[in-house]
């Protein structure tokens, strides 16, 4: 095997490398000020306090703040996308069960505690989504089964 000679003159090549180099940066750049729009503002902070101290309330283990206005924002993120679709309710559903996969997955009585928390963020973060989520919530069949 041969190794073709070289045709580029040194100032061509430093042209290409100057043109990478450039689109490198304009491209960090760009993810660098779409990284800093996930910041938290006071807003986010705040709700995420109020989530808090109403997990205290109820005796729920509580995360930092910072960690939960990362998660939910100012507005719920996730939670408060589509709450009351089928999807989000089936996926809700299909997390209430005894944990088998495939033909063996059975439902089971939920501790009565178990969906706490998503009525609390509901609560906060989206309250016009919460009478039909407690409608929902109350069909579900639960009980103390997990204890204190």
């Amino acid at each position: 095997m041969s190794t073709p000679a070289e045709t580029q003159s040194p100032r061509e090549r430093s042209w290409i490398f100057i043109t990478v180099l450039v689109l490198l940066g304009v491209v960090t750049l760009a993810g660098v000020l779409a990284f800093t729009r996930g910041v938290n503002d006071a807003q986010a902070q705040n709700k995420a306090n109020e989530l808090i101290n109403a997990l205290t309330e109820v005796g729920a283990r509580t995360p930092d703040v910072d960690q939960v206005a990362r998660v939910l924002g100012d507005d719920g993120g996730a939670t408060c996308e589509n709450p009351n679709e089928a999807l989000s309710r089936a996926v809700l559903l299909s997390q209430l069960t005894n944990g088998a996969s495939g033909p063996g997955a059975r439902p089971v009585i939920a501790d009565s505690r178990v969906v706490q928390g998503q009525l609390l963020i509901i609560e906060i973060y989206c309250p016009d989504e919460l009478d039909d989520f407690k409608d929902f919530v109350g069909d579900l069949k639960t009980d103390d089964v997990a204890g204190s």
